[in-house]
C-alpha cells in the first residue's frame, strides 16, 4: 500500500511580508523615500538653469558621465531611471491594494459621515493619478521630444526648457502636478514616518512640521522654473 505524501509549502518571508498591510504600508514608505530622495536632488538640479544656458546644459551633460571610467556613458543615469521605476511601480501597486483592502474593511453604508481626514490626505488618490500622468508627459516632452511644443533639440536642454515654459498649457500642467506632488509630500512624509516606526505622540508636531517645510521647498522650487521664464528672468 502506498502512502501519500504530503509536503506543507509555506510562504516565503518576502511573500508574508508582503501580503500584510503592514507590509505594503513599509514597502510604500521606503519606496516613497526613495522618490523623496530623488526629488530633492532633481530640484536642486532644476535650479541651475538661473546660472545661464552653459551651468544647465553642463550640468545635464554630467549627469550622463557619472560614474566613469567604470560605468560606461549613460550606465549610471539609466540605473536610477530603473530604480525610480522600481519604486515609482512599487507605490503605486501597494497604494492601490492598500486602498481596496480599506475600501473592503469599511461597513456598506453610513447614516452620518464626516470627513476627519486633511484635505492633502483626501486628495492622495487623485493626485497620485494626475502625478502618474505627468510623469508620462514630462517624459514625452523633455526627454524623447514626442510632445514638445517647439523644435526639440538633443543635447540643449536649457532651451527644451524655455521652449515648454513659453506655452500656457506647458505652466499649467507643470504647476498643477507640482501643487499635486507638494500635497502628496505632505502627508506621504508624515505617513511614511508612522509606517517606518518614527512617529510618536511626541516627534508627532516635529514631523508635521518638517512635512509641511519639505513639501512647500519642493513645490516652490519646481515653480519657480515655469514662474521666471514666464517672467523672462529665464528666456
Amino acid at each position: 500500500m502506498a502512502l501519500a505524501t504530503r509536503t506543507d509549502r509555506r510562504p516565503s518571508l518576502a511573500r508574508t511580508v508582503w501580503d500584510s498591510t503592514v507590509g505594503k504600508k513599509a514597502v510604500m514608505a521606503v519606496s516613497g523615500l526613495i522618490m523623496l530622495s530623488y526629488l530633492v536632488l532633481h530640484m536642486l538640479g532644476n535650479l541651475k538653469i538661473f546660472f545661464g544656458p552653459g551651468e544647465f546644459n553642463h550640468y545635464a551633460h554630467w549627469l550622463r558621465t557619472l560614474g566613469e571610467p567604470f560605468m560606461h556613458y549613460g550606465w549610471t543615469l539609466w540605473l536610477i531611471r530603473v530604480v525610480l521605476v522600481v519604486a515609482v511601480v512599487a507605490h503605486a501597486v501597494s497604494a492601490y491594494q492598500l486602498s481596496r483592502r480599506d475600501m473592503r474593511a469599511r461597513p456598506s453604508k453610513y447614516v452620518h459621515r464626516k470627513p476627519r481626514a486633511s484635505y492633502a490626505t483626501r486628495t492622495m488618490r487623485w493626485g497620485g493619478v494626475i502625478l502618474g500622468l505627468y510623469v508620462v508627459w514630462h517624459i514625452l516632452d523633455l526627454t524623447t521630444g514626442t510632445v514638445h511644443s517647439g523644435g526639440f533639440e538633443s543635447g540643449k536642454p536649457y532651451q527644451n526648457v524655455v521652449d515648454t515654459f513659453s506655452t500656457w498649457y506647458g505652466n499649467v500642467i507643470y504647476i498643477v502636478a507640482m501643487l499635486a506632488l507638494g500635497l502628496h509630500i505632505r502627508h506621504g512624509f508624515w505617513s511614511a514616518a508612522q509606517s517606518l516606526g518614527v512617529g510618536s505622540r511626541t516627534r508627532d508636531r516635529a514631523l508635521k512640521a518638517a512635512a509641511d517645510v519639505l513639501a512647500l521647498t519642493l513645490t516652490a522650487g519646481f515653480v519657480a522654473v515655469p514662474v521666471a521664464v514666464m517672467t523672462g528672468v529665464v528666456s
